[in-house]
């Protein structure tokens, strides 16, 4: 006699539930497809320009959430979301621009990956240098001669940020703070740098200085330091905690172990770019700050140094995915180097 396999009857409630499950998963599947959809149109018909400055190293999402701020998008979830499924993510790029709430998602993405920036502006990043800063300018059409004399510290004594440069210093490295200036044809090279040195002073309120010299630090010691945690790391939550090791490296007489510090003194010494390079910035080398800053600084870094994260982290790497590894011990951090950061890493 043949056997009989035996089935049970599926309840009813059990189909129904089934059903409404899967119900509720094609409805949210198709209810996100309708809302991205409905986001990649224009934000309104106000063709009003926005001036938008994207900074170097900014990631997807903070460009997105940038774009939301100033009023040109209605999601950074779905310009996230678009950039990455159009593969244009690598395309983007710093700078500032010109954008409008009438443009759709596809124009916006398309004016930031062409490098298009804006007529009528003069724009200055953070993380760059005097040098690069004097090539900015006479690219943006001022005389070479006017520009070179237009960043001479000696010309703006009046102004209260010049006081905090050592006797002896005679660079305005780092003390340009990175914004983007309106410029007309009447525009003077002078007038942009007078506006950005005015701002880093604003920026360096009263609170921020008594912080400073809580850590045991000058207002230029200060802006030197979050010059190097500028080019060192992008977001600010792994600025506090650079900012926290490098502190810590000092007070405990280490080097401060940078090469970004390296590499600028190289070049700016006319050589290549070099870790091994023997310059008083080469902090793999020397203790201490290097002699100047090596850059322009963000409000963010500016706050790093005040407010480090309260960790006891003594070393930092970056890896190829933009992914900022801490440790407590050389060990684990050559492990980290070893396990993420191979193209970043190789040496100059």
């Amino acid at each position: 006699m043949a056997n009989r396999r035996s089935f049970k009857r599926v309840p009813m409630k059990v189909w129904l539930s089934t059903a409404i499950v899967l119900l509720l998963l094609i409805g949210s599947i198709v209810g996100v497809r309708l809302f991205y959809d409905a986001n990649l149109g224009a934000l309104s018909s106000n063709p009003k320009s926005v001036i938008v400055t994207i900074p170097s190293g900014a990631s997807v999402s903070q460009i997105g959430q940038l774009l939301k701020d100033k009023g040109l998008i209605r999601s950074s979830w779905v310009f996230d979301w678009y950039v990455h499924s159009t593969n244009t993510s690598s395309s983007l790029e710093a700078g500032t621009f010109a954008l409008s709430p009438s443009d759709s998602m596809s124009k916006i993405v398309g004016i930031i990956a062409s490098g298009h920036v804006a007529e009528g502006t003069v724009t200055i990043l953070p993380g760059k240098t005097i040098a690069q800063i004097k090539d900015t300018l006479i690219n943006d059409g001022f005389a070479q001669s006017a520009v070179i004399s237009a960043l001479n510290p000696a010309n703006y004594k009046n102004l209260p940020v010049i006081s905090y440069l050592p006797s002896g210093v005679s660079t305005l490295e780092g003390l340009l703070f990175p914004d983007t200036f309106d410029k007309t044809s009447t525009t003077k090279p002078a007038q942009i740098i007078t506006e950005s040195l005015s701002e880093m002073g604003d920026h360096l309120t009263p609170a921020l200085k008594a912080r400073y010299s809580a850590e045991g630090l000058s207002v230029y010691q200060a802006i030197t330091l979050a010059s190097i945690i500028q080019q060192e790391v992008a977001k600010p939550t792994d600025m506090t905690q650079v900012a926290q090791v490098f502190l810590t490296r000092l007070s405990r007489g280490l080097p401060l172990g940078s090469d970004v510090t390296a590499n600028y003194g190289s070049i700016i010494a006319n050589q290549a770019p070099s870790l091994s390079y023997n310059s008083p910035y080469n902090t793999l080398i020397n203790p201490g700050l290097p002699p100047t800053p090596i850059g322009t600084v963000s409000q963010n870094a500016l706050v790093a140094v005040a407010n480090p994260a309260p960790t006891n982290w003594l070393y930092f790497v970056t890896g190829d995915n933009g992914t900022t590894y801490f440790e407590t011990t050389i060990q684990q951090h050559n492990a980290d180097t070893a396990a993420y950061c191979h193209k970043l890493c190789a040496l100059p």
